[in-house]
């Protein structure tokens, strides 16, 4: 039963006509049948072409932490913009987002950009020029934007080709990446201390940067095991190693101080772009005094056009103050827990061996297990094509998760209490149905 109603469908072959398969992004083409035509969203809603409301739990990959369309921030946004949208100068603006994220996070000092790829590029070639080396290490099924030297081992690739894990390959994610890259990237299993500290120490002197997502955001939200961010932080700190926190997902959706107040391990270099700015085109990049001062006029590049425009620093402004001084995320985790633990019983109930992974903002669950996977490795043993039957059947009653397991279910401050039981009166029946056509 294709997903697309009589207008969604028209307005897609329009798409297809001028958009490569009918999308911006490939992570929304889900076939000529069932890629979806968003027209409006809501709080915890959205509607499509044909005015079909779902619950969103993908919330735009994460960014709406608040909820969608949120009154303060499009107010904010409107007020600035009478006033333009760039300038090829400093505006106050982006000082006072500036000084929001560093008296949250307690980082240094930060720089603006547009999208979370950029910040991740800069952070690169940050720790680059920091430490005169250019290899880094990145964990497979993690994503860093859409940047050749991150698409290796990300959560679209195989299992059959990362070979061992005593000596795991960097699989490039797409053609057109020049093979020579792979030599600047190490790639490595997540939560294998072992392997890690072997690598660091035997290669330290050409390792600029490791990346790490505190938590697997592209792979169901998997949990660092305890001690391995630790581990990360202290092998940095011996061999001089740049530590970048990739803090797209969890930064601002976890904790005000993303992963790094969460799970008390501090990092280097710090990128942060979703939630920042509840859905609009808002990211940065921030860190140490020490590392961030790297980026000298004439010497080390960093810059953007659009970099601090006043859509998206407005936005950041908005959301941020609302953040700072209101319990969105201790209520976020309460909904969230609430969401959690009834998905969990629901699957315990049907009968169906599974695992929850993730923290109540941003959490999965694998099927066809009950140990809980600690890398993208062992997820990929789980019952996806359970876990796609499932999210198909919620989607067609109006509940949208992302069908693949691997993208983690969102939650916004707008998801409560009565959000949350017809959720789970929703993944019943979906269950349910998955289990009888079995």
């Amino acid at each position: 039963m294709s997903l697309q109603g009589e207008k969604s469908r028209s307005i897609f072959q329009r798409g297809k006509k001028v958009m490569p398969y009918g999308v911006n992004s490939n992570f929304r083409y889900w076939g000529d049948d069932d890629t979806l035509v968003i027209t409006r969203g809501e709080g915890p809603y959205i509607w499509d072409a044909d005015d079909r409301r779902f619950i969103d739990y993908r919330l735009g990959f994460g960014p709406i932490i608040l909820g969608h369309a949120h009154s303060a921030v499009v107010a904010r946004v409107q007020e600035v913009i009478c006033n333009s949208t760039v300038f090829a100068a400093t505006t106050p603006l982006e000082i006072q987002v500036a000084e929001r994220i560093t008296r949250m996070t307690g980082i240094d000092k930060v720089r603006l950009t547009n999208t979370g790829s950029e910040a991740t590029m800069h952070a690169l070639r940050i720790a680059r020029a920091y430490t005169g080396r250019e290899k880094f290490i990145k964990f497979e099924g993690q994503y860093h934007g859409m940047l050749d030297y991150f698409l290796f081992s990300t959560a679209s690739s195989p299992k059959s080709a990362l070979g061992s894990r005593r000596s795991p390959i960097a699989v490039a994610a797409s053609s057109g990446i020049p093979q020579a890259i792979s030599q600047y990237v190490i790639s490595l299993p997540f939560n294998d201390i072992e392997r890690l500290e072997e690598i660091v120490e035997a290669r330290w002197f050409e390792i600029a940067a490791i990346f790490v997502e505190p938590l697997l955001g592209n792979s169901a939200g998997i949990l660092p095991k305890p001690g391995y961010l630790e581990k990360i932080r202290e092998l940095c700190d011996r061999y001089g190693v740049v530590l970048v926190m990739d803090e797209v997902k969890t930064g601002f959706r976890i904790a005000n101080g993303g992963a790094q107040e969460y799970f008390g391990v501090k990092a280097d270099l710090v990128t942060y772009a979703k939630s920042l700015g509840n859905g609009f085109p808002v990211a940065a990049i921030g860190g140490k005094e020490e590392v961030m001062m790297t980026i000298e006029p004439a010497a080390v590049a960093q810059a953007g056009t659009y970099a601090g425009n006043a859509v998206g620093a407005a936005a950041a402004d908005a959301t941020l103050e609302i953040l700072e001084n209101q319990p969105v995320i201790k209520e976020i985790f309460e909904n969230g827990q609430k969401l959690f633990d009834g998905i969990d019983e629901i699957l315990t109930e049907s009968d169906i061996p599974h695992a929850m992974t993730g923290i109540p903002p941003i959490f999965g669950y694998i099927l066809g297990t009950d140990e809980s996977p600690i890398d993208f490795r062992d997820y990929l043993d789980g019952d996806h094509h359970l876990y796609e039957k499932i999210g198909m059947n919620l989607i067609q009653r109006g509940v949208m998760p992302d069908p693949d397991g691997l993208e983690p279910w969102f939650l916004s401050h707008s998801h409560d209490d009565q959000v949350i039981a017809e959720t789970l009166s929703v993944f019943k029946d979906a269950v349910w149905e998955a289990k009888k056509v079995s």
